[in-house]
């Protein structure tokens, strides 16, 4: 990890050049001849926004672990974004997307508890004292993150016992892994039509459902007005406000309930659990109401925008030189989700899914609702609610499903 003071500390700069770094790549997408349109027809736009800030951090010019940017893009533009983007949603076409985005979800739950099993087998051969003494304790804990989140990565520290130094060391695993494949997903969607003839994927209900979209948004275009961009504001930021505040009241509630009940098993202890639930239902509600004719005046748009800002203080998290700490740790890692990688391409050919249902499925995992509707939304504005909802199911799945592989993990271990 960054051990030196970065070049730039102070955060209202570091946003000045997030925001430089997205108005060039959005720039030189947009030109429609040239060098630059043969370079994006290789390289996503949404993959240069994740990138570019995650070299700077490597270079040491920014350090994402000090920023609060983060947190605040996390806690007051996600949950804004979800809003926008939810308003103009069709659920019913939600629904109509079938039971393939389940299975592949499930799929990429299993193919993290089957990882951590081979990756340790397969470290036993290739450097044993990776995987000797407590390492299998702090598997666990990325299991529960891979699956579930923060609240599911917390409760296996606390079930096994992980020791803080092991724990530190597997948190460096967790970012930089998860991080580098959420980079590989973001490259693929470029790829999307070409992996869909592959696997010989039906892809109608989801043209479907992004044609709903856009003949929606025809139909009520408008110029947007300053009174228009200030309610599309209004609603966002007015909806993650109430979501806050209800979450606080809901935790005190949840916290005078029996201890043994275990409730943070579910992850219902977790007050960005509820924020991400608050946000996205009452987006979902809006949706039925005169408050999706904002879409014509450009909710998603400016939703989009947010998540963009999100996906470049995401970006920030990843150092590379966290490889020079425990570098066997982070090939046990890359082993850990090549299997799951490796298992969602299986099935998604067995059962003929969409690249879109892999990306999303796997996000909703690794990722959980910070990013799963980041990668949702890189095929269109109006899926991001399918990464919310499978990263919703993940979270009530997290505590389980890694449960369950830290007992296979200590069998192994001992």
């Amino acid at each position: 990890m960054q051990t030196t003071v970065p070049l730039v500390t102070n955060d209202a700069v570091v946003l000045g050049m997030l925001a430089a770094i997205l108005g060039l790549v959005f720039w030189t997408a947009a030109r429609p001849t040239g060098p630059w349109k043969k370079f994006y027809s290789y390289v996503p736009a949404l993959l240069l926004c994740y990138l570019v800030p995650a070299i700077l951090n490597t270079l040491g010019v920014i350090d994402g672990s000090i920023s609060k940017l983060y947190p605040i893009a996390r806690d007051y533009l996600l949950p804004s974004a979800l809003v926008l983007l939810c308003i103009a949603i069709d659920f019913g076409a939600i629904a109509r997307l079938g039971p393939k985005a389940i299975i592949m979800f499930l799929t990429g739950t299993v193919g993290i508890m089957l990882g951590a099993v081979a990756s340790f087998e397969i470290m036993g051969v290739i450097h044993p004292e990776t995987v000797a003494g407590e390492t299998w304790r702090g598997m666990t804990t990325i299991t529960g993150a891979w699956i579930g989140g923060g609240a599911n990565q917390a409760a296996m520290k606390e079930v096994f016992e992980v020791d803080a130094n092991v724990f530190g060391q597997f948190v460096a695993v967790d970012v930089l892994v998860a991080n580098v494949w959420t980079a590989i997903l973001l490259f693929m969607t470029g790829r999307a039509q070409a992996f869909d003839r592959w696997t010989g994927a039906d892809v109608s209900a989801i043209n479907a459902l992004k044609t709903r979209m856009e003949t929606f948004q025809a139909a009520n275009a408008r110029i947007p007005t300053l009174t228009d961009v200030m309610v599309i504001l209004a609603v966002g930021l007015g909806v993650t406000g109430l979501s806050h505040a209800l979450t606080g009241p809901v935790l005190g509630w949840i916290g005078s309930l029996p201890a043994e009940w275990r409730l943070q098993d579910y992850s219902l202890t977790s007050s960005f659990f509820w924020m991400v639930v608050f946000a996205t239902t009452f987006g979902l509600l809006l949706s039925f109401t005169k408050a999706r004719k904002l879409e014509g005046a450009g909710a998603s748009t400016i939703g989009s925008a947010m998540l963009y800002i999100l996906v470049a203080t995401i970006g920030m998290q990843m150092d590379l030189n966290a490889l020079l700490d425990r570098p066997w740790l982070f090939l046990l890692g890359l082993i850990w989700i090549a299997v799951h990688g490796g298992l969602l391409l299986l099935v998604a050919k067995l059962i003929r899914a969409p690249l879109f249902f892999l990306a999303v499925g796997s996000q909703a995992n690794v990722g959980g609702a910070a990013s799963a509707p980041v990668v949702a939304s890189a095929f269109h504005p109006s899926l991001a609610p399918v990464g919310v909802l499978l990263a919703v199911l993940g979270y009530a799945l997290g505590t389980y499903a890694a449960y369950v592989t830290g007992l296979m993990l200590r069998a192994l271990a001992t």
